[in-house]
C-alpha cells in the first residue's frame, strides 16, 4: 500500500476528455467536472468480479456516510466488457462513473495508476495529490473511521489500536460509540457490564462456511457443559455473514449471545484479533485481557476440559497430550468402540489387532485431488518394493471422496487396506493428525507410536529406500546422497541456459532441459528458476531422476489445489 502521496495530477484534465467535460450518475444525469470538490476516490472494479461484488457495499456505506459533509466523491473507472454489464453494475453505485463509451479515458487511468488488480481505489486529496493506492485495505480495515485518509490519519489508526491492545478491557473490545449492548437469540439486549468478570468467547463463524457449521455443535455441547456446572463462562457470536436470515437462523440455533447483524465492530475485531481463519473462538479473561487467540482446535480436540483456557491449563494439557503420545497403541489410534477394523479389497473386515506390530503408512487421500491422483503411482510402486523385501507394512487409505462410487473407484486400484466410506473415525483422525491438506502420509511404528506426518515427502523423493521412515533411516539416506555428489563441479556452464548453474540441494522438482521428475541434487539458476539434472548437466547417470510427473486437472469445491496438495477451502 502506497502513502506517499508523491504524485500529483489535474483532477480535470485526468478525467475528462476532448469530447467530454463531465462525469454520469446512474440515472444518467452529468455532473461537471469543475463542480467536484474535497477528496476524490477512482474505483476499478467490474461487476464480473466476486472481490469487488463484495467490497462495492462496503465502500458505499462509507461512502453514504461521509457524503453528507461534501468532501468526498468516488469515481467508479469500469473494467467490464460490454455497456449492459456496466449499466447494471454502476446501477448498484450512488457515486459518479466514467462514461463506459470513453474506454480511451477508462484505460488511460488504468495505465497512469498501474492497476494490476480490481477492486483497486487510488484516492486523491482535493488537490489530485496521490494520498494512497491502497484504499481498499483503508476502507475494509478502518471504515468511515480512516477518513480523512492521509498518512496521519492511518498512523493515528494504527497507534489507536496498539494503544487500545495494551489497555484492553471487555468495554473496549465489545462496544462501540453508538452501542453498549450484544443480543440474545430473542433479540434481546444485554449490557456488556453484565459480562464483566466472566470468561469469554468472542466466536468468529460464518453459516455457509463448512468447518464453521460443523465446529458449532461441538461448541453448544461444550457450552451448554460448561453452564450445567455453573462455570462463569459466555460467548458471544461474531457473525460474518452478509445475509441477515442466514444470520438469524444460525443465531436461533445458538444458546449464546451475539452483535447485531453486520455490526460495524465486526470487521474492526476480525482486524484487531487479526483473524485468519474460521471458525476462530478467541478467549478474553475476567480481566478483560485477552488469553488465547484461538480455542477451536482444543474445544475439538480436549472439549470442556480445556476450559479455563489460561495458559497453566494449555500446560497441563500438553503434558496429557505427551504422554498420550508416549503409550500411544495402533489400537489406540485406529479403534472406537464397535470399530475395530479395516476392510481389504472384498469388502471383508480385517481386524486392526492384526495389523499391530508393523509399520503402518495413514493415507489421507481423494479421487478428486489431482496431486493424490499423481502421488498414488509412486505410492503403489514404493509399497510392492518395500512388500518384496518381507517388510513388515501396510497401508490404510482414509477417504476425503464425497460418494461411494468414487471411493470405490479409487480404492479399486490401491493394493492395500481402508477404511470404510464414510467411517466416523476418519474425523476423528484427520483431527488427531492436524491433516490440513492431502495427499497426506503418517507413518506409525511397529510399537504404534507415530515415527512422523511427512512420509508423503519421503517417498515422493525417496522411494521404497525411506522404509522405516525413520529420522535415522533418513540420516543415512542424506549421507548416501552426500558421497553421490563427492567430485561433482559445485558451479558449471551448460548450453542449455546462459547463467552459470550451481549445485544445489533441493526435493522433487522437474528438469528444464529433459521435462522429466529430479529429486535432492540439481544444477539450478535460482535468478532464473531453471534446474537440470545432475545427468543431464554431467553427461552421465547420477541416479536423481523420476519419469513420473502429476497431473493436471481441475480440484472439486470446497478444496484449492495448490502444486502438490489440496487444501481445504
Amino acid at each position: 500500500m502506497n502513502m506517499n502521496g508523491a504524485n500529483s495530477h489535474d483532477i480535470q484534465s485526468l478525467l475528462s476528455s476532448s469530447a467530454r467535460d463531465f462525469l454520469i450518475r446512474s440515472n444518467g444525469d452529468q455532473v461537471k467536472l469543475d463542480s467536484l470538490k474535497g477528496k476524490i476516490g477512482l474505483y476499478f472494479s467490474a461487476s464480473w468480479c466476486g472481490p469487488c461484488q463484495r467490497f462495492t457495499p462496503i465502500l458505499a456505506e462509507v461512502y453514504n456516510e461521509l457524503s453528507r459533509q461534501g468532501d468526498f466523491e468516488v469515481i467508479f473507472v469500469s473494467g467490464d466488457e460490454d455497456d449492459e454489464a456496466f449499466k447494471g453494475y454502476f446501477s448498484k453505485m450512488p457515486w459518479l462513473a466514467v462514461p463506459f463509451s470513453d474506454s480511451e479515458t477508462r484505460d488511460k487511468l488504468d495505465e497512469l495508476f498501474k492497476v494490476m488488480g480490481i477492486p483497486h481505489l487510488v484516492i486523491l486529496d482535493e488537490n489530485g495529490k496521490v494520498l494512497s493506492d491502497g484504499g481498499v485495505e483503508i476502507i475494509r480495515e478502518y471504515g468511515v473511521e480512516g477518513y480523512p485518509f492521509t498518512v496521519e490519519r492511518i498512523k493515528e489508526m494504527k497507534e489507536q489500536e496498539e494503544r487500545a491492545k495494551r489497555e484492553q478491557s471487555l468495554r473496549s473490545v465489545l462496544t462501540s460509540h453508538s452501542r453498549d449492548f450484544v443480543i440474545s437469540s430473542d433479540g434481546r439486549k444485554i449490557s456488556v457490564s453484565e459480562l464483566e468478570g466472566k470468561t469469554i468467547g468472542l466466536y468468529f463463524s460464518m453459516s455457509s462456511y463448512k468447518a464453521s457449521a460443523e465446529f458449532t455443535p461441538r461448541l453448544v455441547e461444550v457450552y451448554e457443559k460448561l453452564k450445567g456446572k455453573g462455570e462463569s463462562f459466555e460467548i458471544v457470536l461474531i457473525s460474518l455473514d452478509d445475509e441477515e436470515e442466514s444470520f438469524k437462523r444460525d443465531l436461533g440455533s445458538m444458546p449464546w449471545l451475539a452483535l447485531p447483524f453486520k455490526d460495524k465492530s465486526r470487521e474492526k475485531l476480525a482486524r484487531y484479533f487479526e483473524l485468519s481463519t474460521l471458525p476462530t473462538l478467541v478467549i478474553i479473561g475476567p480481566d478483560g485481557k485477552t488469553l488465547h487467540s484461538n480455542v477451536a482446535e482444543a474445544i475439538e480436540e480436549h472439549g470442556v476440559g480445556a476450559f479455563p483456557f489460561t495458559p497453566e491449563k494449555f500446560a497441563e494439557l500438553a503434558e496429557i497430550q505427551r504422554a498420550k503420545e508416549e503409550s500411544q497403541t495402533l489400537e489406540s489410534v485406529l479403534v472406537s468402540g464397535d470399530l475395530d477394523f479395516v476392510v481389504g479389497k472384498n469388502g471383508g473386515k480385517v481386524p486392526v489387532s492384526d495389523l499391530a506390530g508393523k509399520t503402518i503408512l495413514l493415507y489421507f487421500s481423494a479421487h478428486w485431488c489431482p496431486p493424490c491422483r499423481a502421488f498414488l503411482p509412486k505410492l503403489i510402486d514404493a509399497y510392492k518394493k518395500i512388500k518384496e523385501r518381507n517388510e513388515s507394512l501396510e497401508v490404510v487409505f482414509i477417504s476425503s471422496d464425497r460418494d461411494q462410487t468414487s471411493f470405490d473407484e479409487f480404492f479399486k486400484g490401491m493394493p492395500w487396506l481402508a477404511l470404510p466410506f464414510g467411517d466416523a473415525r476418519k474425523a476423528s483422525l484427520s483431527r488427531k493428525f492436524k491433516v490440513s491438506g492431502i495427499p497426506m502420509l503418517v507413518a506409525i511404528g511397529p510399537s504404534g507410536r507415530t515415527i512422523t506426518k511427512e512420509a508423503r515427502d519421503m517417498i515422493a523423493v525417496h522411494g521404497a529406500e525411506a522404509y522405516p521412515f525413520t529420522e535415522e533411516r533418513m540420516k543415512e539416506i542424506d549421507g548416501q546422497y552426500n558421497e553421490m555428489a563427492k567430485g561433482w563441479p559445485e558451479k558449471v556452464k551448460h548450453a542449455l541456459h546462459e547463467h552459470e548453474l550451481v549445485l544445489d540441494r533441493c526435493g522433487v522438482y522437474s528438469c528444464d532441459g529433459c521435462d522429466e521428475e529430479g529429486r535432492v541434487w540439481a544444477f539450478s539458476c535460482d535468478e532464473c528458476d531453471f534446474c537440470l539434472h545432475p545427468n543431464c548437466t554431467l553427461g552421465e547417470d547420477k541416479g536423481t531422476k523420476d519419469d513420473k510427473s502429476e497431473e493436471q486437472n481441475p480440484s472439486k469445491e470446497g478444496w484449492r489445489c495448490d502444486g502438490g496438495l489440496c487444501y481445504k477451502g
